[in-house]
Parts: C-alpha cells; structure tokens; sequence
C-alpha cells in the first residue's frame, strides 16, 4: 500500500479542487464556507481538550463530526459528483442541540444582562466558537445565493451558535466563577 502525502502540490497556482473535481480560487466563496466550518471545529476540539462534563465533551464530539459533514458538503460541486445524497443533517441533529441547551439551560440562573466574554480561558474559547459559528453562518448563507444549500444544514449551524453561548455560561458556572456582565455606562 502506497502512504498517502499530504502535499499535491495542485494548489500552487492558488486554485484548489472541490469534491468532484471542479477547480475554483483558493479565495472562493465556498472555500470561505467550509474553511470557517474546518475552523470552527479546531475550536471545538480545543473546547473538548479541557476538563469539561463528560456528557459536553461527548455532544461536542458529536458536533465535531457533524461539522466535518458540513465541510464536505460545503466543498461538494453537486453538478459533478452525489455525495450530497451521503451528506446528511437531519431534523434529529438540531433536536440534539436543542436538548442539549435545555439541560444546561436548567441550572444557568435566569439571564437579565448582556454577558462579556472571559472568567475562564475555556469560557474564552467558547466564545471564539461561538463568533467563528456566526461567520460560518453568514458565509454559508452568503453561498446558498449562488448555489444549492440545504437549509437543514444553515439551521443547524445557526444552533450550534446558540449552543456555543449556553456552554460558554455553563462552562463557568462548572467552575464556580461568575459571569462577566456588560457595563454599557463605564
């Protein structure tokens, strides 16, 4: 068996290839797209690598695969191969994300400021998450102008942002700290 090398050297003339083959420019709406999903879950992984609730760090990993789902279906040209047909979100993905934020939801105490960012490196990185979440939406969204998207899949990611927020307040809650509320007068 032949080792597999990461480099191809095909994207020196700054363009890359798309699942099916067709070529566009590395600065390309779709790479945009699913290069903000690929970073968003390395921050989903860096989240997972801290200590956090079993039951988080086995959602999150669900999330991590779902989001290379998405990736691939972002990078897929429909026109030239149906992997779109293998790359599913469904209704039940979102369902898990809703629960999900419930259960947390139950212990958080009621929300009546606007919170800032910080308390914790981790709740730090749930944030960023959180923000990168965001702009894959909007890129995603941007996309879905020009070609197919499956709403299903700009559902979940609107989601998954909201579930970023719930586990960057639940993260600190676990570790005993307080939230930081916005001062809007200082």
């Amino acid at each position: 068996m032949t080792k597999f090398k990461i480099y191809t050297k095909t994207g020196d003339s700054g363009t890359t290839g798309l699942i099916g083959g067709t070529r566009v420019p590395k600065h390309h709406l779709r790479l945009e797209s699913y290069g903000t999903i690929d970073e968003l879950n390395s921050y989903i992984g860096l989240i997972r690598s801290h200590p956090i609730e079993d039951k988080t760090s086995d959602v999150l990993f669900i999330i991590q695969n779902k989001l290379f789902l998405i990736g691939s279906r972002l990078a897929t040209d429909d026109t030239k191969s149906d992997l779109k047909d293998k790359l599913i979100i469904s209704e039940e993905d979102i369902l898990l994300l809703e629960k999900e934020m419930d259960r947390m939801d139950e212990s958080l105490p009621e929300l009546n400021n606007f919170v800032l960012p910080g308390g914790s490196p981790l709740n730090g990185y749930c944030h960023i998450a959180r923000t990168v979440c965001r702009r894959a939406e909007r890129r995603a969204n941007q996309l879905s102008a020009e070609v197919d998207v499956n709403p299903l899949l700009l559902k979940y990611i609107n989601r998954l942002s909201d579930y970023l927020f719930i586990l960057s307040r639940k993260v600190l809650l676990d570790m005993g700290k307080e939230e930081i509320k916005w001062e809007p007068n200082l």
